[in-house]
């Protein structure tokens, strides 16, 4: 297979000293390929250095063709005009005026070959999903989902060789996603994504796993590369279980090796205080027997010392993809108290809640509907960042807000500085305590929050929430998945087990919502509107 893009010793330092990649080879060939890893480990930053956006310490990447980018943030200009955004405004003015009789060299020069620019980007938008928005509108108009998949199309009329997309479901609708799966499906060149999407990487032909600065292959889609690495941890813990049980038996020959030694020794010395032979064969016996002894005692030494590093290697192996376990009594509310009151609520970009909805206990609410529905302004407008037109948004209890953006931390305090903020009154040594339940121990606790990956931050972020003093007993989190790996899915799961008040999630990640026991699901579509978990879905 002739490969499309190749890393060769590739090596990259931030400016700080940290290592992210120190002789990294590569080769990614045709076909679609998910690059998986814990948070931190540099899948965006070997997008980056792919894409060209970041320069290599040391190395090369070379690859055959164009490449095309998709960031994890899009941030688009919302002055731009769609046709703008697409890289297609000089081409399509220049047609314009070809068709309205300007006959000038330059628009020639201008469209090229390209004569049916306008009617590509019409259907590329069609195929995304997006035939309902004009070239002529600017991007301020289109939502935040519908932007990211603009993004894509740009990409797409712009047919790269290569295409790089880092983490591209995030803030899209299950509509919108579907949309993006099958415009994957359907790239003829190389292609490598980034995904906590489980749906997404299933449509994958391999699997790259990137662990501690190195690649692993897999071939096949997620579920073929989790039952694999099934198969490697079983025999991994066996090999750890084996090198613990060979590292004992070495550990006893040694100490029986000693009391050996001790017994000739004593016998030796009795020997000599008798005089029973003269003392000539009595000192090179003395002598033989500690040239002996150090020999046994270095053997049994260094058998042991590979006993050891056996045990070390094996438990390399073994991957340890900590849960947070945190103990959240405070958070807990009874199952009739009243915990939010929303009357007739008209929201400020033009959603509206008629009638009234109430939350009582510990509800667990799925708030879900398409891109632009108004989901993200609800959740301000009930968190009290945002006034209402008209209504009211009454909360009981005391309640935290997550939102997309992780904006509750400061980047230039560390971790444990971040929660002090949150709960003034609790000492340094219990905030690092908690802490480290959250799986930020020892130095960790130290980080600015400026250098933490996705993943870190939000474990950051939701730390400094649920910590918060009064403790929170409405939470509420906007498209948490957004960033995170399924390690850190399976992390934030678990932490969200152990809260005990009312939680309302928006989210597009079914299956993440599915693992919180959601009680009751609402879609907010022009209105909110309680629905059966079977009717959960969109139109295709």
């Amino acid at each position: 297979m002739h490969t499309s893009l190749t890393c060769t010793s590739l090596s990259f330092t931030w400016p700080d000293g940290t290592c992210v990649f120190d002789g990294l080879d590569a080769s990614f060939g045709p076909g679609r390929t998910g690059l998986v890893g814990v948070n931190g480990s540099g899948k965006s930053t070997l997008l980056k250095l792919i894409a060209g956006e970041l320069t290599p310490t040391d190395g090369s990447v070379r690859a055959a063709g164009q490449v095309g980018y998709l960031p994890q943030n899009v941030t688009l200009d919302t002055a731009l005009r769609v046709d703008e955004a697409l890289g297609i405004a000089g081409r399509r003015a220049a047609l314009h005026a070809i068709e309205a009789g300007d006959v000038s060299e330059r628009h020639f020069e201008t469209v090229g070959d390209d004569w049916d620019v306008e009617e590509r980007a019409l259907a590329t938008l069609g195929e995304l999903g997006l035939s309902h928005i004009d070239l002529d509108r600017t991007i301020g108009e289109v939502s935040g989902g519908e932007s990211v998949l603009l993004r894509l199309a740009a990409l797409m009329l712009d047919r790269p060789d290569v295409l790089l997309l880092d983490e591209p479901t995030n803030n899209l609708d299950l509509y919108a996603r579907r949309r993006l799966y099958a415009a994957v499906e359907s790239w003829p060149g190389v292609l490598v994504v980034v995904s906590h999407d489980r749906e997404l990487l299933e449509r994958v032909d391999q699997i790259a796993d990137l662990r501690s600065g190195e690649i692993t292959w897999y071939g096949g889609n997620l579920s073929a590369y989790e039952d694999a690495l099934a198969v490697e941890q079983e025999a991994a813990e066996r090999m750890v279980r084996v090198a613990e049980a060979d590292l004992r038996k070495q550990k006893r020959e040694l100490s029986d090796a000693h009391m050996k030694l001790a017994r000739r020794k004593r016998y030796g010395q009795k020997m000599w205080d008798s005089k029973r032979e003269p003392k000539i064969v009595m000192g090179a016996r003395k002598r033989a027997a500690q040239v002996s002894a150090g020999k046994h005692r270095i053997m049994h030494e260094e058998k042991l010392a590979e006993a050891r590093e056996r045990l070390d290697e094996a438990a390399e192996a073994v991957r340890d993809d900590d849960e947070i376990r945190v103990d959240l009594p405070h958070t807990a509310v009874p199952a009739g108290r009243a915990v939010l009151t929303l009357r007739d609520l008209e929201l400020a970009y033009g959603a509206r809640v008629a009638g009234g909805h109430d939350l009582h206990g510990p509800e667990r609410i799925a708030l879900i509907g398409r891109n632009g529905a108004g989901k993200t302004t609800l959740l301000r407008t009930i968190a009290g960042e945002l006034a209402p037109v008209s209504g009211e948004a009454t909360a009981h209890v005391p309640l935290r807000f997550l939102p997309q953006r992780l904006d509750v931390l400061d980047g230039e305090l560390t971790v444990a500085e971040n929660v002090a903020r949150f709960a003034p009154d609790a000492t340094n040594n219990r905030i690092r305590a908690r802490l480290a339940r959250f799986l930020f121990r020892g130095a960790r606790a130290d980080q600015r929050a400026d250098t933490l990956s996705g993943g870190e931050r939000f474990r950051a972020a939701l730390a400094a929430l649920m910590l918060a003093e009064p403790a929170p007993q409405l939470l509420m989190l906007d498209e948490p998945t957004n960033n995170l790996d399924m390690a850190s899915v399976r992390q934030l799961t678990s932490a969200l087990e152990s809260y005990e008040g009312a939680l309302i999630v928006a989210s597009h990640d079914l299956p993440f919502l599915e693992s919180l026991g959601i009680t009751r699901w609402l879609r907010l579509d022009g209105e909110l509107t309680e629905i059966t978990p079977e009717a959960v879905g969109y139109p295709s």
